[in-house]
This record gives C-alpha cells, sequence and structure tokens, in this order.
C-alpha cells in the first residue's frame, strides 16, 4: 500500500494511504480525543471533539473521518491539532454536552473512569464552564435483568447503538425522536427487557460515561457475607483473573489470580473456590454428550452451552436450532448446583442456608441465575453474579490494598482446575478443551499435541477438521453474535457441515465479556485487549501440570463417589438443563 506524507503540528509524519487523520496523528504520538469514534464500528464524526484545522479547508474538521491525502501544488498536506481555534472549539463542544448532562460525578458509577470527566480536566473545563439550558430528565429504564440506562448521562455518542447493531447483529436500541429530544432507546419507547436483548452488555462496556451500568448486587452480598446463619461461597470465572488488575491500575494481560484469591478471602467468604473446577465438569459432560451423539445418530451439530448471551440469541434468533445446543448448564451453574448438592452433603450444609455468588466478566449471567431450570436441588443454583467490575467495587469499598495482597490459593475441592478449565475463557478455548478430552475417550490416549492452534486467536470464525482414530471431526468456532449469524445461516443453508460449534456471546470470548473493567476509546482503538487478556489464560494452562480435564483429580472423586458416570441419570438432573423457543421483538 502506498505511504503518504504530511505534516502535523510542523513535524513530518508518514502513514498508509487511505488513513485518517486521527490514526495519522497516533503514529506521530498524538492522540486527538473522541467520544465517538470506535475503529471499524462507529466512525461517523458525530461528537466533534476530534476537530482539526487542514491548510485549505474552509473548516475544522473530524480527523476521525477526515481521509489524509497528497497535499497540492507539490506541498505536503498540512494538519493542525491544537491551534487556538481547535481547542477553543472542542472546550466549547464539550461544554454544551456538559449543558445536557446530569453532573452527579461523585454518586456515579464511571467517576474517575469517565471519559467525559477526563476530557474536562484535560480541557480545562469546570464546573462554571457550560451553558444553562433544558437538560434530558432522568428516567431511568431498568426493566432488564442485568442493566440500568439512564439518558441524563448519554452524549449520544452512538458507540452503544453501533455495537449492538455491527458487531452484534441484535440492533435493539437506537437513537429515538429528533433534535433536542433525541435519545437512546428501543423501538416504540419498549423498554430493555422488554425487547430481544440478549444481556450481552456489550454495549456497556463500550459507553464513554455512566449512562450504561450493570445492575449492582454488591450490597446484597455483603449482607449475606454479614448473615451468620448463611454459609457464602464464592467462584470465580477463568476471564476474571485476566482482567481484575486493570481495575487497580495493572496492565492489560497481567495475571491477578493469586491476589484475587487473597481479596475474595478478606471479603470474608467462606470459601474461595474457582469456576475451572466446573469447566472441567462441563467438559466431562459436553465430551460425553458429543460422542454419545456422534454415536448413536443425535442432533448434529452439537453447539456448546457455555455462554447464556449466546443462549438467549439463539432462543430469540434461532429457535428451530435449539435442538443443537448443547443441554449441558454453563460452568457457573454447574459450579450452584454441585455446591448445593455435593458439597453441601460433605460439609453437613443446609443448601437453604448456603449462598452461591459468582464472580463473572459476563453481564448475561445475571440473567442466566434467574433462568427456569437452575434449581436442581430446589434451591437456586446461584444466588448472585458480580462482574469484575463489582469485585473491585467492593474490593476497594472493603478497603482492601489489593496491590499489596500476596498470592494465595483457592480453597480445595471446588477450586482445583486443569489448564483445559482455564482457558474457557478465550474464543476456542472450550472446543480446545472438549478434543483433549474427546480425543482420549475416543482412541484411549492423550492427544499427540494438547494445543489444538486452529481454533486460537481472536480470528470471528475459525474452521479445522481433525482425523480423530479414523473419525473426521470438523469443528467451527465463532465469538461475537453477529458472526455466529453469518456462521449458522451457512449451516441453515447447508453450505457448511460441521460435527462441533463453539460460540461465544462475545467478540474473543469471554476475556472481552460485558462485565470486564472498562477501557477508554483510545486504547479499545489502538490494543488488542482481547489477545493480551487471552494470553494470560493460554500461559494458565501450559503452566498447569495437569492440562485435561478428566484427569482433574478432583473432579475423578466426584464421579467416583457421587455421580457415577458422565451422562448418569444423577449427573443430568444436577448439570443439565432445557431451553425456551422465543419471539423477536
Amino acid at each position: 500500500m502506498e505511504d503518504i506524507t504530511l505534516k502535523i503540528n510542523g513535524v513530518e509524519v508518514t502513514a498508509p494511504a487511505g488513513s485518517t487523520i486521527l490514526e495519522a496523528a497516533r503514529l506521530a504520538h498524538i492522540e486527538i480525543p473522541t467520544l465517538c469514534y470506535l475503529k471499524d464500528i462507529n466512525e461517523i464524526g458525530a461528537c466533534r471533539m476530534c476537530v482539526v484545522e487542514v491548510k485549505g479547508a474552509r473548516s475544522l474538521v473530524a480527523a476521525c473521518v477526515y481521509p489524509i491525502d497528497k497535499g497540492r501544488g507539490g506541498e505536503p498536506m498540512e494538519v493542525w491539532t491544537n491551534t487556538p481555534a481547535v481547542m477553543d472549539s472542542r472546550k466549547k463542544t464539550l461544554q454544551l454536552l456538559l449543558s445536557n448532562h446530569d453532573r452527579k460525578c461523585l454518586s456515579c458509577v464511571r467517576s474517575g473512569k469517565c471519559e467525559l470527566q477526563q476530557l474536562a480536566a484535560e480541557l480545562g473545563v469546570d464546573d462554571e464552564g457550560y451553558y444553562d439550558g433544558s437538560r434530558t430528565p432522568s428516567e431511568i429504564d431498568d426493566s432488564a435483568v442485568h442493566m440500568i440506562r439512564d439518558n441524563s448521562k448519554c452524549v449520544l455518542c452512538r458507540r452503544c447503538t453501533a455495537v449492538c447493531e455491527n458487531v452484534q447483529g441484535i440492533g435493539v436500541i437506537g437513537p429515538n425522536a429528533r433534535g433536542f429530544r433525541t435519545h437512546i432507546g428501543s423501538a416504540f419507547e419498549m423498554g430493555l427487557g422488554e425487547t430481544s436483548c440478549v444481556s450481552c452488555g456489550q454495549c456497556i462496556a463500550v459507553c464513554p460515561t455512566g449512562a450504561l451500568s450493570e445492575k449492582d448486587a454488591t450490597d446484597e452480598v455483603f449482607a449475606a457475607i454479614a448473615d451468620p446463619e448463611k454459609f457464602v461461597v464464592v467462584q470465580t470465572a477463568p476471564a476474571v483473573r485476566a482482567g481484575l488488575g486493570e481495575a487497580f491500575g495493572l496492565p492489560i494481560g497481567t495475571n491477578t489470580e493469586g491476589k484475587m484469591a487473597a481479596a475474595l478471602r478478606r471479603l470474608g467468604f467462606d470459601k474461595v473456590f474457582d469456576t475451572d473446577f466446573s469447566a472441567d465438569l462441563t467438559i466431562m459432560e459436553e465430551a460425553n454428550e458429543f460422542l454419545n451423539r456422534v454415536s448413536n445418530g443425535g442432533v448434529l451439530p452439537l453447539i456448546t452451552s457455555c455462554s447464556p448471551g449466546w443462549i438467549k440469541y439463539c432462543e430469540h434468533y434461532f429457535p428451530d436450532m435449539t435442538e443443537n445446543l448443547s443441554s449441558c448448564k454453563s460452568p457457573q451453574q454447574m459450579f450452584g448446583a454441585i455446591a448445593k448438592s455435593y458439597y453441601a452433603e460433605k460439609m453437613g450444609i443446609d443448601p437453604k442456608n448456603m449462598v452461591v455468588v459468582s464472580i463473572m466478566p459476563c453481564t448475561a449471567k445475571k440473567f442466566e441465575i434467574q433462568r427456569p431450570d437452575q434449581a436442581a436441588n430446589g434451591v437456586p443454583d446461584v444466588d448472585f453474579a458480580l462482574t469484575t467490575r463489582e469485585l473491585a467495587r467492593m474490593v476497594k469499598r472493603a478497603g482492601i490494598r489489593f496491590l499489596d495482597l500476596p498470592n494465595e490459593d483457592f480453597d480445595a475441592p471446588l477450586g482445583l482446575g486443569t489448564g483445559a478449565a482455564v482457558i474457557f475463557g478465550a474464543t476456542g478455548g472450550v472446543m480446545e478443551a472438549a478434543l483433549r478430552t474427546a480425543v482420549f475417550k475416543l482412541t484411549g490416549k492423550a492427544p499427540a499435541s494438547l494445543d489444538f492452534t486452529d481454533v486460537r486467536g481472536t480470528k470471528g470464525v475459525k474452521e479445522a477438521t481433525y482425523n480423530v482414530n479414523g473419525l473426521e471431526v470438523k469443528v467451527a468456532v465463532a465469538s461475537g453474535l453477529g458472526n455466529a449469524r453469518a456462521l449458522l445461516e451457512k449451516v441453515k443453508a447447508g453450505e457448511a457441515s460441521y460435527h462441533f460449534i463453539e460460540i461465544m456471546g462475545c467478540p474473543g470470548g469471554c476475556v472481552n465479556g460485558g462485565g470486564q473493567p472498562q477501557q477508554p476509546g483510545h486504547v479499545r482503538n489502538t490494543v488488542d485487549i482481547r489477545a493480551l487478556r487471552a494470553k494470560v489464560l493460554y500461559d494458565l494452562d501450559k503452566a498447569n501440570n495437569i492440562r485435561m480435564s478428566h484427569e482433574n483429580p478432583a473432579i475423578v472423586e466426584l464421579y467416583d463417589t457421587y455421580l457415577g458416570e458422565p451422562g448418569s441419570e444423577k449427573a443430568h438432573h444436577l448439570l443439565h438443563t432445557t431451553y425456551i423457543k422465543r419471539t423477536i421483538n
């Protein structure tokens, strides 16, 4: 591709043809502020925070959509990003945004991490620096199980609508009305909970302000911990350890497993367990189900069921394919079912007095715990599902100095997981873990290599074929619901055929879940967050002495002493579930 040389603030910069001024400026180590821009997702030049001067242009231009060129008359294109006119324009734009903004920053969940707040500090806009006038009223939409929308904090950047439509392919939110009355909402002003929203939380992840947030259950969890009648256990999903550190200023891609266990213990949980345990359990049940379907003419392809956002999406948009879904509960729910049966019996605890809290990278887990058929022992499998962000808030609220904590281990026996389990948090991880055990079940020996690299990486759709004991096993992996739709439409049209499909609702898998620590737009646009977090999990897998789920000694004991064998009547009662054919709203 041809390169173009231009001048930015008097300094020569060379960038690929087709680049925008925003992209070229980054090559010169200049960060132009943005509020609406998300690379390849929301490139609309709407917020006007990124305006710059271009020699020869009649007015200021939006750097995020204005392409660089070769200049005229033999002179290179000249751009200025910090002239008085540019700075004045940005400041006035910000003041106008704040004039219609609920500025109760101290009580806002995003205070200190709000992109609007950060811009105000950088541009010198204070409480006196805004225009008085009418404001959008604070009308809270809390109709969805997993989140709250407050349009009085919305800046109409449209990031949320872009990710919902362009990435997830759902489009249940968008701008309603016109002019000053423009606001983000759903069709016919339905509450979000009345729509076909799948609770993935990707809209929350990209929101620059506090307009969107998960429903916080930390007060209820603190109350349960303080209740002497309750035995409160906590489980942590694989991806949480790869993201939690960001909430405490650590670099993206920092493994905080040991400090996380230590923090949870200091919060007062009676036992600190790991969802890796039940991820291994999921593989035992799912691999058994897959082999049964292949051997007995069952419905294929078998599609994984670990991602509740994907499950709800399938129920709404592909209801005819719910028979393809694995009947296995997710690791979160399997853990709760085993904790309130096997573990409760072992410890002599009444399941009604046990509270199971899960720490998840996922907002859809809040929806999942309320699904029907998720109360195997007569009580809910899981009582509270908190996001990674909620855990960080609990740690800070309790005054725990996270960075100074020692590294501690999880409790036994539900705290033991294998390398196969920890990679569940990355797209392709469930597939890889299942293949490791399926190959062993079919051949009686471990695969020559435990690394099924064909299904790794952050590419939206991946395909592979493996010869296992003479059987050609065709697999596919998709992450992000827009990619899932494309894959399943090919399957329905007969254009592709597979035995086994893994689908994760969020792009890149759970490491990029809607409940992970939020990163500002300029980081999302320039850093491969998904790959850095996923590397944490693959490094943990590689370092683990046990890398196949069927070799987990705690899982072996569970089957030997309690469940019998994978797919047994008891296992099916506790660990499997059913689905609903839903309509699209």
